[in-house]
């Protein structure tokens, strides 16, 4: 029985020498690159700029339990949610946020289907 048909041998008129991989290990530093974690910019307040009053604002809070607010063009879906959650304490079951014409950005935040009887209550 014939071993290593299959196997790749070398050719010997080749220019090149190939040698065999070694270990490479993790790279352990002394001291680390960054001196400290970033911190972000954008808080809770800085995301969210004012409430949106317009007439279709206002009927968009009546009908579908979504209030509209202005909020900073570098934000996202999650720190939209989170900014609304800690600066009103009322639950949201969605996010839409979209760029308008003149540079702002706009948000629908979607409220769940309790909370706009208490909003309104208090």
């Amino acid at each position: 029985m014939i071993q290593h048909l299959h196997s790749k041998k070398e050719d010997p008129q080749s220019p090149t020498i190939r040698r065999p991989t070694t270990l490479r290990l993790r790279r352990q530093p002394k001291c680390p690159r960054k001196s400290a974690p970033r911190r972000s910019k954008l808080d809770h307040c800085a995301i969210i700029k004012f409430p949106l009053t317009a007439e279709s604002a206002m009927k968009k809070v009546e009908d579908n339990h979504t209030l509209v607010f202005i909020v900073d063009v570098k934000a996202n879906k999650h720190q939209i949610k989170q900014a609304v959650k800690k600066l009103y304490d009322i639950d949201v079951a969605k996010v839409n946020p979209l760029s308008r014409p003149d540079g702002e950005k706009k948000a629908y935040v979607r409220l769940t289907w309790m909370l706009p009887t208490k909003l309104g209550s208090s």
